[in-house]
């Protein structure tokens, strides 16, 4: 039954542009991505207008509290669940408008997914799991199938354990298995579940590490987790918070700010883009942003009494700048530009807007306070480096 489906209207590999994770085209988009479910107590929209990128060869962590939305956002992906409205497109594709039968096929060539909860057949064997997906999708020929598992179970090694059923083996061992399942016809994306949820600290880092190795071979993996420590040593976060994607800088520069705090900020979010040595501010004049770097470098430089310029400080991303102007009304205290060699992409915000979020979080407020205070001792001592 599944062959002649397969065959009777082929779905092939998505197309992958090769660029890596620095390529203009991604291989995950999502626009105004909506979901809404229906209760006895009304409507529930899980997501709200979600629009993201994510590029081949990223490693991303969606990050979030319970209830936020991410196991939502997931299946959206992976076309478990469909969209109330917005798009969903992997590759070139449309996963959204797929029939049910055409959806199967496209999964099962395409996507590797990791649950929580492994979601092995319990009355197979593991060389036997491996092998389904396999199945399924008529891929390989069956010395081919049991080639692959063996080698595939070989890689998580679990191997000489192929013939056993699930059952006896541990929680970290059934998810290394549900991963070398989730690899069998070779996807070029993983979407991982809460893969570490159930299992303890020394095993999901286990688990966490054959993530990596995937990123490393070129796979693109997209990881809903808990686990803050963890998310941190992907390529890069996405913050949920009720149903919104957060800007990760934001979060990274200030980190005291609450959810709805949060909200706030990333809504009043203005994206810059400053071409490579182009004058972002310049001293001596007035500033009404305060700036957060989320791509490329940016040199801050002051004019000594000589008249030579010196670079104080180079910055990369999640670090910011104008805090110093912003809170105290001064005009720019130096010069910033973008680094010579690539150009740089920054979030502002508006003086009225960062003073309406510090006015409700005052821990906020005393760190960039304190971070000012130090930025401008720097630039004394700089100034009177270059008189000596």
């Amino acid at each position: 039954m599944f062959t002649r489906i397969f065959r009777r209207k082929r779905v092939d590999r998505i197309h992958l542009n090769g660029n890596g994770g620095n390529g203009k085209t991604p291989i995950i988009e999502l626009h105004k991505l909506v979901k809404t479910y229906s209760s006895t107590a009304g409507e529930f929209m899980v997501l709200k207008e979600i629009d993201a990128s994510i590029y081949e060869g990223e490693f991303v962590a969606v990050i979030g509290r319970s209830g936020s939305g991410k196991s939502t956002l997931l299946n959206m992906i992976a076309g478990i669940d469909r969209p109330t409205s917005g798009d969903v497109r992997v590759g070139d594709l449309a996963v959204h408008e797929l029939s049910e039968s055409d959806m199967a096929a496209w999964r099962g060539r395409n996507l590797g997914i990791v649950f929580q909860f492994f979601q092995l057949l319990p009355m197979l064997s593991l060389i036997e799991n491996v092998m389904l997906p396999m199945d399924f999708c008529n891929m390989y020929t069956p010395r081919q199938r049991k080639e692959r598992a063996m080698e595939l179970l070989r890689k998580v090694e679990l191997d000489r354990h192929a013939r056993k059923l699930p059952a006896a083996m541990s929680g970290g061992e059934q998810q290394r298995v549900a991963i070398a399942r989730a690899l069998a016809n070779d996807p070029p994306i993983v979407l991982a579940d809460e893969p570490t949820g159930n299992l303890d600290s020394k095993t999901a880092d286990v688990v966490f590490k054959l993530f990596q190795d995937l990123v490393d071979q070129g796979k693109t993996v997209v990881m809903v987790t808990h686990d803050s420590s963890q998310a941190q040593r992907a390529t890069r976060t996405m913050l949920l918070v009720d149903g919104e994607i957060m800007n990760e800088y934001v979060a990274r520069a200030l980190p005291s700010l609450t959810p709805e705090q949060l909200v706030k900020a990333t809504r009043s979010l203005q994206p810059m883009r400053f071409e490579a040595g182009a004058t972002i501010l310049q001293e001596g004049m007035p500033n009404d942003k305060f700036y957060i770097i989320t791509q490329g470098q940016a040199e801050v430089t002051l004019r000594r009494p000589e008249g030579t310029d010196v670079v104080v400080a180079r910055l990369g991303e999640g670090q910011y700048f104008g805090e110093i102007e912003v809170l105290q009304g001064r005009k720019n205290a130096a010069t910033v530009r973008a680094a010579e060699h690539s150009p740089v992409e920054l979030v502002a915000l508006e003086r009225e807007a960062i003073n309406a979020i510090l006015g409700e979080s005052g821990p906020t407020r005393a760190a960039l306070e304190k971070v000012a205070a130090k930025h401008i001792q720097e630039n004394i001592a700089a100034r009177r480096e270059g008189q000596a």
